[in-house]
């Protein structure tokens, strides 16, 4: 990368607050991804069911839909910092939980559909107040390089995670892979600790927070960018995402791999991330984002056609390094795109029902896909909600053209 893009690169990192958040964060969600990768592997090992694997994911972000919503609420009233801190320290215990079960080979599927029922529930307030808290860190100029910077963490990690699970798993077992999870949150609330951001308390009203969050829904269905951004986050979170909740049936049964072929499926996804929001960041300052959206999913869907096809690891990790490169590039620029047009005083909320659209709604994802997989096939229901997802594309540039010159 030229030198002279190197500064604009990494130019919300020069914020004190950003920095703490972000070296926290990356060592956190390593864990995460080394957990998710686990427990994947571990469900499917006990009870060798895609459903049951769809089911898992599905209890995982079901709390999100039902609580991000009153959560984001929450996050426009109090303290956005210490609310994550509160989030963060329960998901550690969560994740110290599941790992003494496992190690003692107590561990039954019904144990790991409540703790990630309860990691959700953590989730949905932890989502919202951690996207609303990174304009208070860098400032309106610098947002959309730090959204971006943020998905390169997020998805550093999911190189490295899957990777290090996928030698975890075959060396000492999933325990150990949980077990570092709840170590990695140690490093995030101390950060979070450390920062210093001015809280000033929003004005004393009488109003509830149904009525809060009725007033942010009322902002969204009126705000034409927000509303269609959120649309196409909807539809790619229940026919997109679930690829990703598929892959250990991919590996197993349509590419016959193992465990460290799963992590390196998995590791593929995020090298292509981490390369797209790195370009995002170079080039934050561009504009015509409702571009780089529609040209993303586009992209997205036609690579999911092709690694559906794909029976070989030869050809399926580029495949999938593409799916990641777009699949970044569509998230960072829409969530850019909706806090910069979001009031202030609303952001919480806004990031709320977007929190809620983009992992809320990805249960029904989960759901309809392991139906689909466990009778049909993996590679079908990839295909059908690829199919979605373009008549959804078209709808939006029939209707909402103007999204392409934003």
């Amino acid at each position: 990368m030229p030198d002279v893009l190197l500064p604009r690169t990494f130019a919300a990192l020069r914020h004190r607050n950003f920095r703490l958040f972000w070296f926290g964060q990356l060592i956190s969600l390593i864990g995460t991804w080394m957990q998710s990768i686990a427990q994947s592997w571990l469900v499917l090992d006990i009870t060798k069911s895609a459903f049951m694997l769809g089911l898992v994911s599905t209890m995982g972000t079901l709390p999100v839909l039902l609580f991000a919503l009153p959560a984001g609420a929450i996050a426009d009233r109090v303290n956005k910092r210490n609310l994550l801190i509160i989030t963060q320290t329960v998901m550690m215990v969560l994740a110290f939980i599941l790992a003494v079960l496992a190690s003692l080979h107590m561990v039954r599927v019904w144990h790991i559909i409540v703790l990630a029922s309860l990691l959700g529930l953590a989730n949905a307030f932890d989502m919202p107040c951690r996207q609303a808290l990174v304009v208070e860190m860098v400032g309106r100029d610098d947002l959309l390089n730090a959204i971006a910077l943020n998905s390169t963490m997020f998805n550093a990690a999911r190189i490295m995670g899957p990777a290090i699970a996928g030698i975890l798993i075959g060396a000492v077992g999933t325990a150990m892979c949980f077990y570092l999870n709840g170590a990695s949150f140690i490093a995030v609330i101390i950060g979070l600790a450390l920062m210093r951001i001015k809280f000033e308390p929003p004005p004393p009203k009488d109003e509830t927070i149904l009525h809060d969050m009725l007033e942010g829904l009322r902002y969204i269905r009126h705000h034409t960018v927000i509303l269609t951004i959120i649309a196409i986050v909807a539809v790619f979170s229940v026919f997109g995402m679930p690829y990703t909740m598929l892959m250990p049936v991919f590996a197993k049964d349509v590419l016959h791999t193992n465990a460290h072929g799963y992590g390196l499926l998995m590791t593929a996804t995020g090298i292509g991330a981490v390369a797209g929001a790195l370009t995002l960041a170079a080039f934050s300052h561009v504009r015509q984002r409702g571009r780089l959206i529609l040209a993303s999913s586009i992209i997205f869907i036609v690579f999911i056609n092709l690694f559906a096809a794909s029976r070989s690891m030869l050809w399926s990790l580029p495949l999938l390094a593409v799916i990641g490169f777009a699949m970044v590039n569509q998230a960072a620029a829409g969530n850019a795109l909706i806090q910069i047009h979001a009031r202030d005083d609303l952001r919480g909320r806004v990031m709320g029902v977007f929190s809620m659209m983009f992992l809320g709604f990805a249960p029904f994802g989960s759901f309809q896909a392991g139906v689909v997989a466990q009778h049909f096939g993996a590679p079908l229901a990839l295909v059908i909600g690829s199919a979605v997802m373009a008549l959804t594309l078209a709808l939006v540039l029939i209707l909402r053209p103007e999204i392409r010159n934003l």
